[in-house]
């Protein structure tokens, strides 16, 4: 059975290879860049709302329930997450108005952000998430990623 931990962990991954992607494509000199760099970020950003979200709706939820605990370590992601949400949009506007260099800006601070709450999240939350929820564990993975897959993760 793949702990939350795991599956979390590994969408982190996926969330972090996205967002690697678009400096990828801005690297080139082409003209066209600008656009994929768009589309690229437009993938990433839209994985990483459906991973908030599916944390913010199941499993941050199913874990205040079990543990008891609503203003602890799910309140800090929760505020994290809003911060990200708005790093997100800042670099996304420096796209849209196509400076590479304001992007650059925006994305440097983006990753420090993602960088320190994953840590958070795989290191406490998600072991603290794995000894709460055994009983659900499975059912719950399922869950979290049928939110996933049905935003377009």
């Amino acid at each position: 059975m793949l702990s939350i931990r795991d599956f979390m962990s590994s969408d982190h991954r996926h969330c972090d290879d996205l967002f690697a992607a678009v400096e990828a494509v801005l690297e080139h000199a082409q003209a066209e860049r600008l656009p994929a760099a768009q589309a690229a970020f437009a993938s990433f950003a839209t994985a990483i709302e459906a991973h908030f979200t599916a944390e913010e709706t199941l499993l941050f939820p199913a874990f205040e329930d079990a543990s008891g605990m609503r203003f602890g370590p799910t309140a800090v992601m929760r505020d994290e997450h809003e911060q990200m949400r708005e790093q997100i949009r800042l670099a996304g506007d420096a796209l849209a108005a196509g400076s590479a260099d304001d992007y650059a800006g925006e994305a440097e601070t983006l990753l420090i952000l993602m960088q320190q709450h994953n840590v958070k999240e795989e290191g406490i939350l998600y072991p603290m998430c794995d000894r709460q929820l055994v009983a659900g564990a499975e059912r719950l993975v399922g869950q979290i990623a049928g939110c996933m897959s049905g935003a377009g993760a």
